[in-house]
């Protein structure tokens, strides 16, 4: 039950801040002026090279922070307050400043790579996708739980693939207001998701400081 509901979290964590419908948006406004073809092979370049850099820090995050000298409780605090900005322009109905900005969205219309950037970096995988991988990799108490954000990533991204593939009559049916719902219902609960870091962050290091004390 426990293996579970670490399952659950992890999955609902990095669903909150990859927020693929949400990137649907964007990556209409991208692909608009292709055919329906290319479209669907940007979507599968674009998903899976974010998933490959998500597994990467998955796998190699721990001994990053190692080498740096950074222990996970300092990245549950700084990754904690990103994902704060991130969810409360995501509750405003923004496209988030951790991700792209309008002016790089309109830069990249006419550009043959936008798969890489900005689709794939940083609007899949940003800065809060990646602490957020590391931290759940790092808190997790075995192998199950491990494995089980490893599924949590490799679900995430092949529902961004699937809406993405499909993100012309997702935009169609839903409508630009639809999105801006689900984006806010999605800002809260990484808003949540973000205290919790901080809050778990700070805790962490206040015990850890008054057993030197």
């Amino acid at each position: 039950m426990q293996d579970l509901a670490f399952f659950l979290g992890s999955f609902l964590s990095l669903f909150a801040i990859v927020s693929p419908l949400s990137g649907v948006v964007t990556f209409v406004s991208l692909t608009n002026n292709i055919t329906f073809e290319d479209k669907n092979t940007l979507a599968n370049k674009s998903v899976t090279l974010a998933c490959i850099i998500a597994l990467f820090f998955a796998f190699t995050g721990g001994l990053i922070l190692d080498f740096f000298g950074i222990t996970i409780d300092a990245l549950r605090i700084a990754g904690g307050t990103l994902l704060f900005v991130v969810a409360f322009d995501m509750i405003l109905g923004k496209v988030s400043r951790e991700s792209i900005t309008e002016s790089e969205i309109d830069s990249s219309m006419d550009r043959s790579d936008v798969w890489i950037f900005p689709i794939a970096l940083p609007l899949l995988t940003g800065p809060g996708t990646i602490s957020t991988v590391i931290v759940l990799m790092n808190t997790a108490d075995s192998i199950i739980q491990s494995a089980s954000v490893i599924v949590a990533i490799l679900l995430t991204f092949l529902i961004s693939l699937i809406l993405f593939r499909f993100s012309r009559r997702i935009y169609k049916f839903v409508g630009y207001t639809g999105m801006l719902v689900f984006t806010r219902l999605m800002g809260l609960l990484l808003a949540a998701l973000a205290v919790n870091f901080v809050a778990t962050g700070i805790w962490n290091t206040y015990v850890a400081f008054s057993s030197f004390t």
